[in-house]
C-alpha cells in the first residue's frame, strides 16, 4: 500500500510527472505500484508479504531527507537517533542498540537490493529514488544478511533510454534552511543511458546553544569561584548557528550507467558519494518533565551550554554493479556487488552542560588522603571518534524462474566487512580526588564474515492457490586482530595528565584538582597513543567466534479473484551473536567467585531468533479506486540482545557498603546480553482511495501489543535517586541472595511490559485535491495528520509526571500547497510539524532528570522545481 504521505508511483521520473500534468487527465483508478520484495518485480497488491512503498515524491513533500524521517509514517516503524552517529530502526519492536563496529542491527539496510552494513549509513541522504521500500517481519530467506525485524531498500533511480530530461529544485525553509537537488538524465542511444543526480543541504541548529563556562561556586562545600572554569576549554569556541548541535551540512551525489549490451544482457554501474560536515546532536533535558521540581530549567527549554562544539566529518563512499542476463522468457541470471567505504571523525559534547545542582552535590573540600567518594559538581564527558574506516564487499549471486506453475529465486550471498577504528571516552571529573579517566579504543582490524545459500519457491498448485517454501543457511564468523584498550577507569590514578599537571598530594597544603584550563592536547584522546602509557600496558584484543543458524518461510495464497488475494506465511529471522572487548571481569580487585582476579572475557553473546505467523488481505476494490491491505501477525522473539551497563562481577570491599552507594561491590561493565522472551501480537492496516478523480485519500492504522514473557534478571536503575522525592515507585534494594547472576541487581518484575519504541497505536491520514483550471494550471492542498499512542524508550515502562521513560501519545500537522504551471515549473509552500510539537525520538536517565534526542519543531518553505 502507499505511504500516508502521498500517492506511491512506479518508476516515475520528472518527465513523466510534467507529462500527466500537461496533458489535464484526471486519474479514474489507482495506478498499479510494482515491488522488489520478493526479488523479482511484482503487483504490491499481488505480494504476499506485509511492504509499504515510498516514492519520491512523497519523501520531498514530507521533508523526508534520510531514513530517520519514515519514522511514524507507516504502520510500527519506529526509528531513533543514537550515539555516535547511529540510527536505531525498529520495526514491529524489534531493534538493535549496538552501535559499534561489530553490532548488528536488527532491521537490514538495503540500496539497489544490497545490504549495508553500519547503522551509521542510514544517516546517508535518500535522492532521485525509484522508491522506498519497507517489509515487516523477519527476513531469513530472499534479502541479504539475515534480519529479525525488517528490511528497508531504497531504490535509486535508473538512467532511461527513452528520453533525455532532468530537473532542478531549490529549497528554502525555517532556520536558514537551503537545499538543491539536480537530476540529468541522457538517453545517448537505445542501449546506453547516464543519470546524474546531486543534492545539497545546509541548516542552521535550532537549540540556542552558548558556551559553558561553568565556575563552581558551593562555599559550604569548600568549592569557591574563582573566575577561571571548571569544565574543559581545549575545545570551547564560540560556533555560529550554522554549527550549532541538530544542524545540517551534507551532500550527495550519484551517477550511473546503465548499458544494454543485447536484448538480454543489461549492465547498471553507480557510485555515489555521501558528506556529513554537520554538528550531530547532543542530549537536551525534558523541561516538560523538570517543571516543578529542583531540576527545573533555569533558562528556556532549548537553552543547552557546550564546551565540546559537535563535529562530524564523515564520508561514504560506494560503487554498485548489476549485471542482468536473460537467458530465456522464463529464466535469468542476476549478479549484484557492492564496495564502500565510511570514514568517519566525530566529537560530541556528552553532558550537554547539565552538571549537578547544588542540592546533589556531597562531596567537600579540601580532600582528605583518602579523598571524597561524593558526589562532585562537574560533569564533563566527551567521545570522540579520532577516525575511523569501515569497509564492506556485498556480493549476491541469483539465479530467477518465472513460469506458469513455478516462480523460483535462488542465489548466494558473501558479505565481508574490515572496520577499523580510533575511539576515546573521557570522564573529566571524578571522585575521589577530581581526576580525569578516559579509555582509549584502539580497534585496527575488525573483521564480519557472512555467507549464506537460499531459494524460495512460489508453486501455483492449483488455479487460484500458490505455495511459497523457501529456506536459508547462514554462516556468520566475526574476528578481532590486534584490538587494544588503553587506560581506565581508575579514578584515583593521574595517568590522564601525562605528567604535564601535578594537583599535588591530596590531603596536604597545596592540592588542587585542575581547572579547565589546566588540561592540554597532550593528554588524553589527542595526545594519541604514547598519552596513555602512564595508565600501564593495554589489554590485547583477540578473538574470534562464529555462528549457524537455517531459516526459513512457508506460505499460502488464495487468490479471491483478480483483484483481492488472502496469504498466511510462517517465517523465521536470526541475527548473530558477537563478543565485546577483552576486559577483566573483577575490574583490578579481588573476584569473590572463582579466581581472585584478574578474570579476563569478552562478554560473548548468543544470537536471537524471531519467528513470525501472519495473516493478510490485499484488495483492489470499489472499480479499482480504493485500495486495502490487512495484517495480523504474532511474533515470537527470544534471547533477544541488550545493550548497556550490566554486572560483571562480585568484589571484596574492606567494610560495608554506604547508603548512598549499596552496590559498591558489584562490578558492572557496558556489554551485550541475551535477555528475554517477548511476544509481540499485531494489526496493520493501510489504505489509498480515489472518491472522485481529482482527490485522493490515504491512512494507516497499527496495533500491536508486545509484552515480555520472561526476563527474571531485570535490573530497575532509572533515577533511583530522585524516584521517591516525586512520587514514583523507589527502585528496589540491590539483590543480597545466593544466586550470583542477580548479584547487585535491583530486581523488578517487568512481565507484561512494552518493548522500546513500539506505541500500542499508530494512525495517519491525509487528503489532497486538484483544483484545475482553464488556463491548464493546478492547484493542489495538501494535509497529513499522524497520530501515535505512548512509546517508552526503555524496559521498564515508568509512569511518572517527571522522570517518565516515555514519549506521550501526540499528534503532527503537515501540510502544503502545490501550484503546477501547463510548461515546466511546479511551486510548492509547506508547513511541517503544523502544531509545534515537540517529540522525544530516544531518552536517558540523566540522575535527576530526563535528556533526550528531540524531533525538529515546525518548520515552513517554499520549494521550486524546474523540469526540462
Amino acid at each position: 500500500m502507499s505511504c500516508t504521505a502521498a500517492p506511491v508511483l512506479a518508476q516515475s521520473s520528472t518527465a513523466d510527472e510534467a507529462k500527466k500534468s500537461n496533458t489535464g487527465e484526471a486519474q479514474t483508478t489507482l495506478e498499479t505500484v510494482r515491488v522488489s520484495a520478493t526479488r523479482v518485480e511484482s503487483d504490491l497488491l499481488k505480494t504476499p508479504v506485509t511492504v509499504t512503498a515510498v516514492t519520491q515524491e512523497a519523501l520531498t513533500r514530507e521533508g523526508i531527507r534520510d531514513v530517520r524521517g519514515l519514522s511514524g509514517s507507516m504502520p510500527n516503524l519506529q526509528i531513533a537517533s543514537g550515539p555516535d552517529s547511529g540510527v536505531q530502526v525498529s520495526i514491529r519492536g524489534i531493534g538493535a542498540n549496538n552501535f559499534t563496529e561489530i553490532g548488528d542491527p536488527a532491521v537490514g539496510l538495503h540500496v539497489a537490493g544490497l545490504y549495508s552494513p553500519r547503522p551509521q549509513g542510514a544517516l546517508a541522504l535518500m535522492f532521485d529514488v525509484d522508491q522506498v521500500e519497507v517489509l515487516r517481519g523477519p527476513q531469513g530467506t530472499l534479502f541479504g544478511r539475515n534480519s529479525t525485524g525488517g528490511s528497508i531498500n531504497i531504490i535509486p533511480a535508473k538512467p532511461r533510454f527513452d528520453s533525455t530530461f532532468g530537473s532542478t529544485e531549490v529549497e528554502l525553509g525555517s532556520y536558514n534552511l537551503r537545499q538543491l537537488n539536480l537530476i540529468q538524465n541522457f538517453a545517448v542511444n537505445e542501449r546506453f543511458a547516464l543519470r546524474v543526480s546531486a543534492t545539497k543541504v545546509e541548516r542552521d541548529g535550532w537549540i540556542d546553544q552558548k558556551q559553558d563556562f561553568t565556575d563552581v561556586d558551593i562555599p559550604e562545600r569548600g568549592f569557591i569561584a574563582d573566575g577561571i572554569p571548571d569544565v574543559d576549554q581545549r575545545r570551547n569556541r564560540k560556533v555560529s548557528r550554522s554549527d550549532y548541535y541538530y544542524n545540517r551540512d551534507e551532500w550527495a551525489a550519484r551517477i550511473a550507467a546503465r548499458f544494454a549490451f543485447t536484448e538480454n544482457v543489461e549492465w547498471l554501474l553507480a557510485y555515489e558519494k555521501f558528506q556529513n560536515s554537520g554538528a550531530g546532536q547532543v542530549g537536551m533535558k525534558d523541561c516538560d518533565q523538570a517543571a516543578g521540581t529542583r531540576f527545573a530549567c533555569e533558562g528556556g527549554k532549548w537553552d543547552v551550554k557546550i564546551n565540546v562544539p559537535g563535529r562530524t566529518d564523515m564520508s561514504i563512499d560506494t560503487l554498485r554493479s548489476n549485471l542482468n542476463w536473460f537467458l530465456s522468457d522464463t529464466n535469468s541470471i542476476e549478479y549484484s556487488v557492492a564496495f564502500a567505504t565510511q570514514k568517519r571523525f566525530q566529537i560530541s559534547d556528552d553532558d550537554g552542560g547539565y552538571h549537578e545542582i547544588p542540592s546533589q552535590v556531597t562531596a567537600t573540600l579540601p580532600v582528605t588522603a583518602d579523598g571524597d567518594w561524593g558526589v562532585w559538581p562537574v560533569r564533563d564527558n566527551t567521545s570522540i571518534t579520532l577516525d575511523s574506516k569501515y569497509k564492506s564487499f556485498v556480493h549476491e549471486l541469483q539465479f530467477k524462474h518465472q513460469g506458469e506453475r513455478l516462480n523460483l529465486v535462488s542465489g548466494l550471498f558473501w558479505m565481508r566487512e574490515k572496520n577499523a577504528i580510533n575511539y576515546a571516552q573521557e570522564m573529566l571529573v571524578n571522585a575521589p580526588f577530581g581526576y580525569p579517566i578516559s579509555q582509549f579504543y584502539h580497534q585496527p582490524d575488525r573483521q564480519i564474515d557472512a555467507k549464506a545459500i537460499f531459494s524460495q519457491a512460489d508453486w501455483h498448485f492449483a488455479p487460484t492457490w500458490t505455495a511459497t517454501i523457501g529456506g536459508r543457511y547462514s554462516r556468520d564468523s566475526k574476528i578481532d586482530h590486534g584490538g587494544q584498550v588503553y587506560g581506565g577507569w581508575d579514578s584515583t590514578s593521574t595517568a590522564y595528565y601525562n605528567g604535564l599537571y601535578n594537583p599535588g598530594t591530596p590531603g596536604e597544603p597545596g592540592f588542587r584538582p585542575h581547572s579547565g584550563r589546566d588540561l592540554t592536547e597532550q593528554m588524553g584522546p589527542f595526545g594519541g597513543i604514547d598519552a596513555y602509557k602512564q595508565w600501564g600496558p593495554p589489554a590485547e584484543n583477540a578473538n574470534s567466534a562464529s555462528w549457524r543458524k537455517f531459516t526459513y518461510r512457508l506460505g499460502l495464497t488464495k487468490d479471491l479473484s483478480d483483484d483481492e488475494i488472502l496469504f498466511t506465511s510462517l517465517s523465521s529471522g536470526y541475527k548473530a551473536g558477537g563478543f565485546g572487548d577483552k576486559d577483566d571481569i573483577c575490574d583490578g580487585k579481588v573476584c569473590v567467585d572463582g579466581p581472585a582476579g584478574p578474570q579476563y572475557t569478552f562478554f560473548p553473546y548468543r544470537p536471537e531468533t524471531v519467528t513470525n505467523l501472519e495473516i493478510g488481505y490485499k484488495g483492489l476494490l470499489l472499480d479499482k479506486r480504493l485500495s486495502l491491505s490487512v495484517t495480523a501477525f504474532y511474533s515470537r522473539y527470544k534471547d533477544m540482545q541488550v545493550t548497556g551497563d550490566f554486572y560483571a562481577a562480585k568484589v571484596h570491599v574492606n567494610e560495608p557498603c554506604p547508603d548512598w552507594d549499596p552496590t559498591c561491590d558489584v562490578v558492572k561493565k557496558w556489554q551485550t546480553v541475551n535477555v528475554g522472551v517477548v511476544n509481540i501480537p499485531g494489526l496493520e492496516v493501510e489504505v489509498d482511495y480515489l472518491p472522485t478523480p481529482n482527490t485522493r485519500i490515504g491512512g494507516f492504522f497499527s496495533y500491536i501489543n508486545s509484552k515480555i514473557k520472561d526476563y527474571p534478571t531485570f535490573s530497575d536503575e532509572w533515577n533511583c535517586g530522585v524516584r521517591e522525592e516525586f512520587g514514583a515507585v523507589p527502585c528496589p534494594d540491590p539483590y543480597t541472595g545466593p544466586a550470583p547472576t542477580l548479584a547487585g541487581r535491583q530486581i523488578y518484575d517487568i512481565t507484561g511490559n512494552h518493548l522500546p519504541m513500539t506505541p500500542k497505536f499508530t494512525a495517519g491520514v491525509n487528503v489532497s485535491h486538484t483544483f484545475k483550471f482553464g488556463n491548464g494550471y493546478e492547484l493542489v492542498p495538501w494535509l497529513n495528520v499522524k497520530w501515535q499512542d505512548k512509546m517508552y524508550f526503555t524496559l521498564r515502562n515508568l509512569d511518572n509526571a517527571h522522570v517518565s521513560d516515555a514519549q506521550e501519545a501526540y499528534a503532527t500537522v503537515d501540510a502544503s500547497l502545490s501550484l503546477q504551471s501547463p510548461s515546466f515549473w511546479r511551486a510548492e509552500l509547506y508547513v511541517l510539524n503544523a502544531t509545534d510539537k515537540m517529540t522525544k525520538n530516544w531518552a536517558d536517565d540523566a540522575g535527576g532528570f530526563i535528556r533526550a534526542y528531540w524531533n525538529d519543531p515546525r518548520t515552513v518553505g517554499l520549494r521550486v522545481r524546474f523540469d526540462y
